[in-house]
């Protein structure tokens, strides 16, 4: 048999940032694939709602308030996994934020503020799944990590800084953790419809730019994101790690 299998039946897999954009989609795409999903999400009306639709479709879902800037949270959203019995096969590691400061203009507190969102949060709820994995023999994490950690952006130093670390935080973890049967990778995405993305897509001239820089032509749908991510997740990924996939339209083919 060359045709593995894409299918995450009997899996379950946790997703940060699940309640909103990409978080969302790759949630009901896991669900899609057979996974039941663990919700991660500071708002509850947003895991009710993606919980709804998971379980429309005949997958279990969990959903947890949890601010994943707060180590302590993270650590009581595992034991509750554990007392509770609920299996983890698969991290996505989504849960992000920019500010589009200047460097010049970067203040201490956005430093704080998006370091830990995107790179505390994606190395602790890391930490934790590998301790569950390593016990199990096998699991994969995936980092959503941006084409702004390969190339330069004009604004957004502290995102990009925090996604360029993310690619190298894959890697070692990849080496690391490569001995117990944990997969880690990451993926870059470039521009997605989103809500975050909505009204800097809405300004002509701004998505003009865009384009002009995406071999494609157009912007991502976030069903693009679906695939990949449920490829890394699958058997059909089982000899990847340490990579990062850039699903880009050939962004990365110019630079920025």
């Amino acid at each position: 048999m060359y045709l593995p299998s894409f299918s995450l039946e009997g899996k379950t897999a946790l997703i940060t940032g699940a309640g909103r954009g990409i978080g969302r989609a790759l949630a009901i795409g896991f669900a899609e694939a057979g996974a039941d999903v663990v919700l991660i999400s500071r708002t509850r009306s947003d895991l009710d709602e993606v919980a709804g639709s998971i379980e429309k479709l005949g997958r279990k879902a969990y959903g947890f308030t949890v601010d994943v800037t707060e180590k302590e949270e993270i650590q009581s959203l595992y034991d509750s996994l554990t007392s509770r019995q609920i299996p983890l096969h698969i991290l996505v590691n989504n849960a992000g934020m920019n500010i589009r400061s200047k460097a010049l203009e970067v203040s201490e507190e956005e430093w704080e503020k998006i370091m830990n969102t995107n790179l505390r949060s994606a190395f602790y709820f890391s930490q934790e799944a590998a301790k569950l994995m390593k016990s199990q023999g096998n699991g994969r994490i995936i980092n959503i990590s941006s084409v702004a950690g390969h190339v330069a952006l004009r604004t957004g130093v502290v995102y990009a800084s925090t996604k360029a670390a993310m690619i190298q935080m894959t890697k070692n973890l990849a080496l690391e953790w490569g001995p117990y049967g944990i997969n880690v990778n990451s993926i870059g995405p470039w521009y997605f419809r989103t809500p975050l993305t909505a009204e800097l897509l809405a300004d002509e001239n701004y998505l003009n730019d865009i384009l002009s820089r995406t071999p494609l032509n157009r912007v991502g749908e976030l069903a693009e994101l679906v695939g990949p991510a449920v490829f890394l997740s699958s058997d059909a990924g089982s000899y990847c790690t340490g990579q990062t996939l850039f699903v880009d339209g050939g962004m990365t083919v110019y630079g920025f």
